[in-house]
């Protein structure tokens, strides 16, 4: 349970470490250790917590011997430089990213860990497909930016299985006015980022008239007849905006701002669907899958800027609520991943157990050298089993407790994840080496609850001048 009294189910190391309060700086330290690792790349936040606190129970005996820290640490770093050698050089080995079934084992061996290990196959799909489609290659240089493009979107209901990776976005949204249309094939879509209002005044505004006609037309509005001059130049200016946009034939406006009855009005005239107050994330997600380009202004809209790569645009209502779906699209570069579930927590586990499958892909796509799994390196660089040659994939089978090749059963862990771990959790036993004592800026809890007085008849234990009575 979380301190606001929520409940979060997962097995993940970081997720349950973020939720729990402690007070011990070194626990602190460790918990920003798991955060790092989370980060940096998704994978192995429980082994490095485990690993950083066995190399700090190594250094203890050291420790006793009177042995200086510094020593410790020097032994360590040298250690860390030969650790990643010999995992880059003798038990690393190249992939093939290409070869779509090795890719699924690496992502197989994430997952079989987690709650989703149930459904590995459709799971090890997604995060395969979700990160092959936000891979942007350019001046030979690879990005794959999940948390950007790769969107998970939950919808309690339905089963796991009916989850998959969309060939374009999804939004929670619906159009804005009933006589839009809610289906559009092969749609032209302008973005934009701003009001199709009229624009208020940042502070109050008033308005000084000189002229009696002005002053009897405001008289009218009483009436409802609405001649006023300066309601005529807001029409005047909805309506010249929304021709701006009419001008370059769109048939869906999507804006990140509001939108007007009147701009309605003129859109529905012309056949346009329109949706507002979209996130400016959703924005740049449809920009990618539909190849449009963002516009600030509505006197602005160049031809090219009208996105014709999306295949249909269509409004789907799921449970109570209305989403609107921007599929079939051509060489997509950016996703939604619509995921069914029981209940919320389900979800939120699946979710997170994805992140950690999808962040796995990236790191073989982006790294494409791969570690045999199951303590086969750990054992190869502490050179156990394999003082034999030949032997660096040998390791434990974590059902059985039985020493198995690991080439045979398909385990294998990115050379990314792997290095990540062994650098931090050396990096964060050194740290905590280099600590004498701790020094304290807070009250002990005796003195709070003794409110202040000292704690003995001679005073000995009397707070000092600085920790006087709570006021």
């Amino acid at each position: 349970m979380d301190p606001m009294g929520g409940i979060v189910m997962t097995n993940d190391g970081n997720a349950i470490l973020r939720e729990i309060n402690v007070q011990h700086p070194a626990a602190k330290s460790m918990i920003e250790v798991a955060r790092t690792q989370d980060e940096e790349v998704g994978d192995g936040t429980t082994s490095v917590i485990i690993l950083g606190g066995e190399v700090l129970s190594v250094a203890e005996p050291f420790l006793e011997q009177q042995m200086h820290p510094t020593v410790i640490i020097s032994a360590f770093r040298q250690a860390l430089e030969d650790l990643i050698d010999i995992l880059r050089e003798k038990v690393s080995t190249p992939v093939d990213v290409t070869n779509r079934s090795e890719m699924m084992k690496i992502v197989k061996s994430c997952v079989g860990t987690k709650f989703i290990s149930k459904w590995s196959d459709l799971a090890c799909q997604i995060a395969l497909d979700a990160t092959s489609t936000v891979l942007l290659e350019e001046n030979g240089r690879r990005e794959i930016d999940i948390k950007r493009y790769a969107k998970v979107e939950k919808i309690p209901g339905g089963t796991i299985e009916d989850s998959k990776v969309l060939n374009g976005v999804m939004i929670n949204k619906d159009i804005v006015h009933p006589k839009m249309k809610r289906r559009i094939e092969k749609p032209r879509i302008l973005l934009l980022d701003c009001n199709l209002e009229y624009k208020k005044g940042e502070s109050q505004t008033n308005i000084e008239i000189t002229k009696e006609e002005d002053f009897s037309q405001f008289f009218l509005m009483d009436t409802h007849v609405f001649s006023s001059k300066i309601l005529q130049m807001e029409e005047e200016f909805v309506r010249k905006m929304c021709d701006e946009v009419i001008a370059v034939k769109p048939d869906l406006v999507i804006t990140e701002k509001g939108v007007s009855d009147l701009a309605q009005h003129f859109l529905v005239k012309a056949g346009i669907s329109c949706i507002r107050r979209v996130r400016k994330s959703d924005n740049n997600r449809i920009a990618r899958v539909c190849g449009a380009t963002i516009v600030n202004r509505t006197d602005e809209i160049r031809e090219e800027d009208v996105g014709t790569d999306c295949g249909l645009f269509y409004i789907e209502k799921i449970g109570d609520e209305y989403f609107t779906f921007l599929v079939e699209c051509k060489n997509p570069k950016a996703c939604t991943i619509l995921l069914r579930g029981a209940s919320k927590d389900i979800l939120m586990e699946v979710e997170r157990n994805l992140q950690d499958a999808m962040n796995v892909a990236r790191n073989v796509l982006l790294e494409p050298l791969l570690v045999p799994g199951g303590g086969a390196a750990e054992m190869a660089a502490a050179q156990a089993k394999h003082a034999s040659p030949n032997n660096t994939t040998w390791g434990i089978d974590g059902e059985t407790g039985k020493i198995v090749d690991m080439k045979e059963y398909g385990i294998w862990e990115p050379f990314a994840v792997k290095s990540q771990i062994y650098k931090t959790a050396i990096e964060t036993a050194v740290l905590l080496l280099r600590i004498d004592d701790i020094v304290s800026g807070t009250k002990k809890q005796s003195d709070a609850a003794a409110g202040g007085r000292p704690a003995g008849p001679t005073g000995e234990d009397a707070p000092q001048a600085s920790e006087g009575p709570d006021p």
